[in-house]
């Protein structure tokens, strides 16, 4: 699996430099999730611009990294989808449950929005 990763403080900008996230490559990603997680990373920005294809595994993945992001009171964000992959997420109902923004950009900002919120929650 080819990707890039960038890291600030507590956020983690992977970006996927395949065109399918599918079986062969999800379970990369998802080791990928964890050891952000073990390094201390609690936000990940998973930039999919390059990626035309998800499938089941694919999905997966994504809730992996979704609740291991969740879980350690962070955000999780996937930016640039193509529409075959905004059609899957619609389709199999999880527009409701993760953080879709369309630019890396706009992802960095929702991160430090959500970040905001959670300082003034405590």
């Amino acid at each position: 699996m080819k990707f890039s990763v960038e890291k600030y403080d507590n956020t983690v900008i992977l970006e996927l430099q395949e065109n399918r996230l599918n079986s062969l490559t999800a379970p990369k990603l998802k080791s990928e999730f964890l050891f952000f997680n073990a390094e201390g990373y609690k936000n990940i920005i998973l930039n999919l611009e390059e990626v035309e294809y998800v499938d089941s595994s694919g999905l997966s993945a994504i809730l992996v990294g979704n609740r291991v992001c969740k879980d350690a009171d962070g955000s999780f964000v996937l930016t640039g989808l193509h529409d075959n992959v905004k059609k899957l997420i619609k389709i199999s109902q999880l527009d409701g449950i993760l953080s879709v923004v369309p630019t890396v950009s706009e992802g960095e900002d929702y991160v430090k929005m959500e970040e905001l919120e959670r300082e003034l929650k405590k």
